[in-house]
């Protein structure tokens, strides 16, 4: 009974403490105090909920089944849109706090919300190597059974809760995109239900201006039911091998290089300041050596940036054999570095060992407790942002990194952009190596303004026909904005079928006034 009393003394004491203070002030400057007792076993019961129900659902095999009787239901909702007049624009139900992007659309308040309940995987077919997965599906999911029976993506995003629909409506990446491309490119069919309410299939071939216009649309040219996805056999292990670099100069080429090489599977770099970076290559394997076994993925493992750095501070090159799963979401458990803002201790061995297995928080739940004050903090004194340039210009980049923003670590991942129609190809009609720079933290450039210090690095990033990825903040006009994107193929489309009076064009979804 001891313990039980202890922890109602402790909870009581902290709700009288809240009293006291304030539940803002404690959000605020406490943060880390309600994200353990409250977020953490919250995040946890979630997981387990969502592993359940997709094992359950799978073993039974009613995915399939209930599919088709839900997209009807998709159809339904939209024609009963336009028989009452089709007064405002549509959007998806799903409240916009469930989702990665840290953006909350007050869209949602305004627009038609259309329930779309597809959060299944569909089928998977070793044959013909696709996995047919509805839209809500996430990467934690993906991982979970598709290593289990000898599979995986040739692209597969870290975060365990990006979900298949954001990665395609939106755009998705991992350290073997310099073989594979973004997300996108490894996907070989959509299904969507239209504006009309029709249904439609389109593939390279077939219906092939609309399957390339989907990406990066974020769902204004119809909703995504279901997508078929390249998969490739896997390996246990990922040998993984760590490299310091000093020397802005040195750090360029040796990535460019090692981008180049596709022997490798994964090519990852992490840049701890503009002349310090750890360049990691791998390849999957079935063979391990046991004393460099590392399961960087268990709860009480160092958070793998701060695993990565050890190489850097003792100045050393490494070799590690990491099981598929665990590399895949690496970044996951620390969500990239942000957590250490969050609970600032969240690395230190007796956290990890005591509290590490209910790491990390549920994204959609911090956004959801975050507040308006709190909000506005991290509007104004935070930076979540990846930019894509095209792979020559990256000396250039990380200068205007450092003058713009100056956040570290930046995330270095490298990617082929193919030359196909669509909002994003590269300038040439070849494909064209590019990297995606990820900058999230707190900005220590001094009289940092949110909004003149992006939009000097928008400007940078136009100027050398590179992209902004479109879940962070975007401060361009709509001017500057297709700009940047090649916007002929989707305004053709839209007006072709009839998107402009059904959902609102990507910019004014995306854009800095239509956040909450």
């Amino acid at each position: 009974m001891e313990p039980t009393v202890s922890l109602a003394v402790c909870a009581l004491l902290f709700l009288l403490w809240v009293r006291v203070k304030g539940l803002e002030f404690v959000l605020i400057h406490q943060r880390w105090v309600f994200v353990c007792l409250f977020l953490l076993p919250l995040s946890l019961i979630f997981d387990i909920y969502y592993y359940v129900r997709a094992w359950v659902v799978f073993k039974l095999s009613s995915a399939p089944r209930l599919h088709e009787q839900r997209v009807r239901d998709i159809q339904k909702q939209v024609r009963e849109w336009k028989e009452q007049g089709s007064k405002t624009f549509m959007c998806t139900g799903r409240p916009g706090w469930l989702t990665v992007s840290l953006r909350v659309g007050k869209y949602k308040k305004t627009h038609k919300n259309i329930m779309i309940n597809l959060m299944d995987i569909l089928e998977v077919d070793t044959k013909k190597q696709i996995v047919r997965v509805e839209p809500l599906v996430s990467m934690g999911q993906v991982t979970a059974l598709l290593n289990s029976i000898g599979w995986t993506l040739p692209v597969l995003p870290e975060l365990d809760d990006l979900t298949v629909g954001g990665l395609i409506m939106g755009t998705g990446i991992e350290s073997s995109s310099h073989k594979y491309g973004l997300f996108q490119h490894i996907c070989t069919a959509y299904e969507l239900i239209l504006a009309d309410g029709s249904f439609v299939r389109c593939t390279p071939s077939e219906n092939s201006d609309l399957f390339y216009a989907v990406p990066w649309s974020c769902g204004t040219l119809g909703f995504l039911v279901a997508a078929e996805i390249r998969i490739i056999p896997a390996k246990k292990y990922v040998k993984l091998r760590f490299e310091p670099v000093r020397g802005l100069e040195a750090i360029c080429e040796k990535f460019t290089h090692e981008s180049q090489r596709l022997e490798n599977h994964f090519v990852e770099g992490l840049l701890y300041s503009l002349d310090e970076a750890v360049i990691m290559t791998g390849v999957m394997t079935d063979d391990v050596e046991p004393s460099k076994l590392n399961s960087i993925g268990s709860y009480y493992k160092p958070w793998f940036f701060k695993h990565v750095e050890n190489y850097l501070k003792t100045n050393r090159e490494g070799l590690e054999y990491i099981p598929l799963r665990h590399y895949y979401h690496r970044h996951t458990r620390s969500i990239f570095w942000e957590l250490q803002d969050i609970i600032p201790f969240g690395n230190n061995p007796i956290f990890r060992y005591l509290f590490g297995w209910m790491v990390p928080p549920k994204i959609s739940l911090l956004k959801l407790t975050q507040g308006e004050t709190l909000r506005k903090l991290y509007e104004q004194h935070h930076v979540v942002q990846d930019m894509l340039v095209p792979m020559k210009c990256l000396p250039q980049a990380l200068h205007t990194f450092q003058n713009d923003i100056h956040v570290y670590p930046i995330w270095l991942c490298p990617f082929i952009l193919p030359s196909q129609p669509g909002l994003v190809h590269p300038k040439g009609d070849e494909a064209e190596l590019y990297v995606d720079i990820g900058a999230y933290g707190e900005p220590r450039v001094k009289h940092f303004e949110a909004r003149s210090c992006m939009r000097q690095l928008e400007k940078f990033v136009r100027s050398v026909h590179g992209f902004q990825m479109l879940y962070a903040d975007c401060y361009m006009n709509r001017e500057e904005f297709w700009e940047m994107f090649d916007g002929s193929l989707y305004h053709k489309l839209r007006k072709q079928l009839g998107c402009q009076e059904a959902f609102p064009e990507v910019y004014d979804k995306i854009c800095k006034a239509a956040r909450h």
